[in-house]
């Protein structure tokens, strides 16, 4: 393949374009950003002209550096086509001695030896592949090192850790980048069957007539793992389910499905349209939320011994709206679960008239979001025979269909940020409103950790949230 070949669906950005990897030899680097960016390549999706600068605190050079890309896309993605590879890896950089307010390490000297190539127009995105204990300490060295003008940031989560220190990050980040340079990422957002949750909803009467309050008895958005957390565990045990996925991806999710129709599809219609939703969540309600630990949790090296870090969270969420006033959002995810699932569960109210369904399923219109995603129609039909027997029938639409091409939800994320469209990206005001909606669960009121079996579905007192339907997972 030639150097950065041309796909039919074009380039982000003619612009000459440097990307610092902040992190660049990291976990999370290896495993979703570097794939992202080859995929992005093979595509032909990066701008003309560009240079990816690596860093981090090691002394590492740009030979080396280019062999751990080839090495971590060889174990998380597919090895590299000679030829391919022979027109990526010129354009990969790395810049050590780390980057703080007082020492840039080698950063500015690279990015000097880029602007050799690509000329003293480039524009720099920065993409900060850190732990979020490292955001202040970098966004501080890049303004003191007057690289923040003219160019973009990319956050990964959680972009604070509470009400308060998402206001002290954000007002730093704002000395710093005025709100459109800014991007933080939620993967769940990128993801191709998250969006079908309004593309469905909107294109479709079938559902969007039916999506509110006077025919939909719950929601239940479902994510549980398998999953221990043994490869991350200081950062998860600084974190938590709670912090980890229900303020970020799970609160976004319900955005998803709970937002009003936006004026249009563009990019400002449909981030104001989610966030506005945001600002409507009632903030949650400590009786209404359960933290749980599975027991082997605090055998894991690295994890203190009297840890009480909640590895699973359920919560009912109520959303203030015309549309959902009254209708529970029940919001739950784990570690060490049953099984890995990611579910939204559209559950209708029972039917009036002369036909009941009891001892069906209950009546619901799931979206699965793993993959390439599936549509599930759970219903109640006539059981073969002479009697009108109610029983329980389940039909799923594949996506496969459409999916051909599609992207993972890190690469399509990555070249929005070129592209410069933040529909999918979260913005001040609406993480802000979701950290105000969760600020009870860290408050004194915090609900004591529960105690869970490894592999089962987490505390038995979560299955009460749902009232008398259960969750359609387990249950």
């Amino acid at each position: 393949m030639a150097e950065n070949q041309t796909s039919e669906q074009g380039s982000a950005s003619d612009e000459p374009t440097v990307i610092i990897l902040y992190g660049g030899t990291g976990d999370l680097a290896k495993r979703l950003v570097l794939p992202a960016f080859w995929e992005l390549y093979t595509r032909g999706l990066l701008p003309k002209r560009w240079k990816l600068v690596g860093n981090g605190r090691g002394d590492v050079s740009h030979l080396d550096f280019q062999q751990h890309i080839f090495d971590a896309l060889s174990e998380f993605a597919t090895p590299p086509e000679a030829e391919a590879w022979k027109g990526f890896a010129p354009n990969v950089l790395f810049a050590g001695g780390g980057f703080t307010h007082d020492d840039p390490g080698s950063l500015l000297d690279v990015i000097r030896e880029a602007e050799d190539d690509l000329g003293q127009d480039r524009r720099i995105i920065h993409y900060l592949a850190i732990p979020p204990s490292a955001f202040e300490k970098t966004t501080r060295a890049i303004k003191a090192h007057d690289l923040g003008p003219g160019s973009k940031a990319v956050y990964e989560k959680p972009f604070g850790v509470s009400l308060d220190s998402f206001h002290e990050l954000d007002e730093l980040v704002h000395s710093v980048f005025d709100e459109e340079q800014v991007y933080r990422i939620d993967h769940f957002l990128g993801k191709e069957a998250t969006q079908n949750l309004h593309l469905v909803r909107f294109s479709n009467r079938l559902f969007n007539d039916t999506w509110s309050k006077e025919h939909l008895a719950q929601v239940q958005i479902d994510v549980p793992e398998t999953l221990d957390i043994a490869d991350r565990a200081g950062f998860y045990d600084e974190t938590g389910a709670a912090l980890d996925m229900l303020v970020t991806h799970l609160f976004q999710v319900a955005a998803q499905v709970a937002m009003e129709p936006p004026l249009s599809m563009a990019a400002e219609d449909l981030q104001d349209a989610r966030e506005s939703v945001i600002a409507a969540f009632r903030p949650l309600d400590p009786s209404e939320v359960v933290l749980g630990q599975y027991r082997s949790y605090r055998a894991t090296e690295g994890v203190p011994d009297d840890s009480d870090t909640d590895t699973f969270v359920a919560a009912r969420l109520w959303i203030d709206t015309d549309r959902w006033q009254g209708v529970p959002f029940l919001l739950r995810t784990g570690k060490m679960m049953a099984t890995s699932a990611q579910r939204v569960s559209l559950i209708f109210k029972p039917t009036d008239g002369p036909v009941h369904s009891g001892g069906a399923s209950t009546n619901a219109l799931i979206f699965d979001l793993k993959g390439n995603g599936a549509i599930e129609i759970q219903m109640t039909v006539k059981k073969p025979g002479p009697e009108p027997v109610p029983a329980e029938s389940c039909s799923t639409l594949h996506l496969e269909n459409v999916s051909a091409g599609s992207m993972t939800a890190y690469t399509s994320l990555i070249y929005d940020v070129f592209a410069g469209d933040r529909s999918l990206f979260t913005s001040s005001a609406g993480l802000e409103a979701a950290f105000q909606a969760f600020a009870p669960v860290q408050a004194d009121t915090r609900p004591a950790i529960q105690l869970y079996d490894d592999g089962s579905w987490g505390p038995a007192a979560a299955d009460a949230l749902t009232g008398d339907v259960g969750w359609l997972l387990g249950s």
